[in-house]
């Protein structure tokens, strides 16, 4: 059912505006919410916004590194109250961005005291959580998925609020729209919490900012761990009938990473499908979540990505149709950190189905991602996407399991050739022939018969250099100008 909101007779927009753009309050503002001839009339879109850069990795996380924030540390209790020191951190670290946002002190005092009412009211459930577990017929492992969400829902409310604020200060009729559920006793889902928020909104008069965090009966992160503000905006776009959906990051969705290839050399990639989005999304380099992007392809809405910084840019503009005129690489991507988990079992022959299953079991158990897959008549390689701990867990179960088996892992890096169309003779060869004139390894290399990737493992040291060689031999030489496909408007 769509979303009873008052639109006019243009559709409206969804748009989602990234962490590391919040920082930046007057380029959001002068860019996305005024931007685009929108002076006079910022209206018809709603606006989903993330924590501000950083932020969750505090209250949760570190996403990459894996440091811990104040929800690892309450649920690891390796040290009783460290969580709190963290949580102290964190305010610290929340009042002086209020305080960089608003020049107004009584400003600062009213966001401080918005979003230190919700830490505050966080340590108390902690504590009062801790002290029930105490007890030997509460489980603190049974709570811990809720704390998660309680947390995470902080940093979207913080900045969505102080957008509003900053927003209405500057003219714009600006509408705080809280789906975090915070101190609510209703539990129910998503769907449900979305068209509720949005049955009264007018968004021809009004600009709603709408928390990325919304609190659902069964658990947002539970199902889309830090994929959640994208599930949120993906949503609101369906329910709402949106015309397009938009991502403004801090960068464009180019050819390459500009650091590793050099600005100049990376182009914005312009127009791409949504089983290229796929593919990014495998290798841990997310235009959007997948399972966000099933609603948006379904419904047949576009997604576009922008870069923030560059506003009179078209951007790239993703549908489900789309196929490029000229088969051609249109990104080449990669992620470090791969873990090659290979178990050589001559007992295997013959019955590789009833092995692989087993395998993937226990590799589901401990939530391990698989990035790619080989196998043979006696031998299967996952290549996963998880940290040493975790492999270190299923190496062990499948020790257990395969007694008779060798069971060999070893940290790599894969690197990708991704596109709409790569039917490109030869194409392959010239990918593996780039590598071996930089002396670089290909231990292990997949292209499906789809033909919208190539992925090439290689030793971790050897990664930086594969994207270089790669992109300069399958984009670069080729003309692209300003996209390698213009987005249109």
């Amino acid at each position: 059912m769509t979303a009873e909101i008052k639109t006019v007779a243009h559709s409206h927009t969804v748009e989602k505006i990234g962490g590391t753009s919040m920082l930046d309050y007057a380029t959001v503002r002068d860019n996305i919410i005024l931007g685009g001839g929108r002076v006079d009339d910022p209206y018809n879109r709603i606006i989903v916004v993330s924590a501000y850069a950083g932020i969750t990795n505090r209250l949760l996380e570190h996403k990459k590194t894996g440091h811990p924030g104040v929800f690892a540390l309450f649920a690891g209790s390796q040290l009783e109250g460290s969580w709190r020191d963290e949580m102290a951190l964190l305010r610290t670290e929340l009042y002086t961005l209020n305080r960089e946002l608003f020049s107004d002190p009584l400003d600062v005092e009213r966001a401080n005291r918005f979003v230190g009412e919700r830490l505050d009211s966080a340590a108390a459930c902690l504590d009062n959580l801790a002290q029930l577990c105490r007890h030997g017929h509460f489980a603190l492992d049974m709570h811990l998925s809720t704390v998660r969400e309680m947390l995470a829902s902080i940093g979207e409310a913080q900045s969505a609020w102080n957008t509003v604020q900053l927003l209405q200060r500057d003219g714009v009729n600006a509408r705080f729209v809280d789906l975090t559920g915070w101190q609510s006793e209703e539990h129910t889902s998503l769907d449900n919490r979305i068209e509720s928020a949005f049955k009264d909104i007018d968004i021809t008069t009004s600009l709603p900012v709408v928390t990325g965090y919304a609190h659902t009966e069964e658990g947002l992160m539970s199902r889309f761990d830090r994929g959640y503000t994208e599930m949120t905006f993906s949503r609101i776009a369906v329910l709402t009938g949106a015309s397009e959906a938009v991502i403004h990051k801090e960068f464009h969705l180019s050819s390459a990473d500009p650091v590793l290839v050099g600005e100049a050399n990376a182009v914005p990639i312009g127009r791409t499908n949504y089983d290229v989005a796929d593919q990014l999304a495998n290798l841990g380099m997310e235009a959007i979540h997948p399972r966000a992007a099933k609603g948006l392809r379904q419904n047949e809405i576009p997604l576009r990505v922008k870069n923030t910084f560059e506003p009179e840019h078209n951007g790239t503009l993703i549908t489900a149709d789309y196929v490029s005129k000229t088969p051609c690489v249109e990104i080449i991507a990669g992620s470090k950190g791969i873990f090659s988990l290979e178990v050589f079992d001559q007992n295997m022959a013959g019955q590789n189905n009833q092995h692989d299953q087993n395998i993937l079991a226990v590799i589901g158990r401990f939530k391990a991602q698989v990035v790619a897959k080989d196998i043979n008549a006696n031998t299967i390689t996952h290549f996963l996407s998880c940290n040493l701990k975790t492999i270190r867990r299923i190496r062990r179960e499948l020790e257990a399991l395969y007694p008779e088996a060798e069971i060999d892992q070893k940290q790599v890096a894969i690197v990708s050739a991704i596109g709409s169309d790569l039917r490109v003779n030869g194409i392959l060869a010239k990918a593996v022939t780039t590598l071996a004139d930089g002396d670089i390894g290909v231990q292990a290399m997949h292209q499906s018969m789809r033909q919208v990737d190539m992925q090439f493992v290689v030793e971790e040291s050897d990664y930086e250099e594969a994207i270089r060689r790669m992109h300069k031999a399958l984009v670069e030489v080729h003309d692209h100008g300003l996209a390698i496909c213009a987005a249109t408007v």
